[in-house]
């Protein structure tokens, strides 16, 4: 059976609009028959208003009139009109054409040279690229090293400029705060003393002295 939104809302409106057993109504919305009774009574669901079955399309006029006409009867929902405008919508991995797939390792030695501090996780998700081929273009073990030249992937047709800018003005604003970080830890830890530095003692005063006489 097709899930239903909103069950415990759909039961209040069934409760309060038909004669539907509690049964029918608990086995239409996936909710148990003394969960349903509850709600008759005002035990259960006492804040939730109640949603029409049929005015959402969840629910044909027939079905809830054939379930009316025979207590044996279960009720089948129908797809909501409205069920894929509530689902999370999931981005698709890159697809990347045939055609342009043997250019990647061009795109990926661009990134490595021009543009090191991004992230090899945010080069595999605008190249639709793996970490692995990412590790032999940079050690030079790709099967077609000798051949691999750094190419701009909007020249390649990979990614639009507007997604390069993007993601090199994100990987530009990480290392910049990186390096911020690192700035406030270096200064606290550069103030060693002379001894673990190397630097020559202070010249005692005496030593001064002797040196004007």
């Amino acid at each position: 059976m097709t899930d239903i939104l909103m069950p415990k809302a759909t039961a209040v409106w069934l409760v309060d609009n038909t004669s539907l057993t509690f049964e029918q109504i608990a086995d239409f919305c996936g909710l148990h028959p003394l969960e349903v009774k509850g709600i008759a009574d005002g035990e259960v669901a006492r804040d939730i208003r109640g949603a029409d079955p049929i005015a959402n399309g969840q629910l044909s006029r027939s079905e809830l009139d054939a379930a009316q006409n025979n207590s044996a009867y279960r009720m089948k929902a129908q797809k909501s009109r409205h069920a894929e405008l509530l689902k999370p919508t999931k981005k698709a991995p890159r697809y990347t054409p045939v055609s342009r797939r043997q250019d990647r390792p061009d795109a990926i030695a661009w990134f490595l040279r021009n543009h090191p501090e991004i992230a090899d996780s945010q080069i595999v998700k605008v190249l639709g690229t793996t970490k692995a081929t990412i590790d032999q273009v940079r050690n030079r073990t790709h099967w077609n090293a000798t051949n691999i030249k750094p190419v701009d992937p909007v020249t390649l047709g990979l990614i639009t400029q507007l997604e390069l800018d993007s993601i090199v003005k994100k990987a530009a604003e990480k290392k910049a705060k990186d390096d911020a970080k690192k700035g406030i830890v270096d200064d606290g830890a550069s103030l060693r003393p002379a001894s673990e530095t190397g630097a020559p003692d202070l010249v005692e005063a005496d030593e001064v002295d002797s040196y004007d006489d």
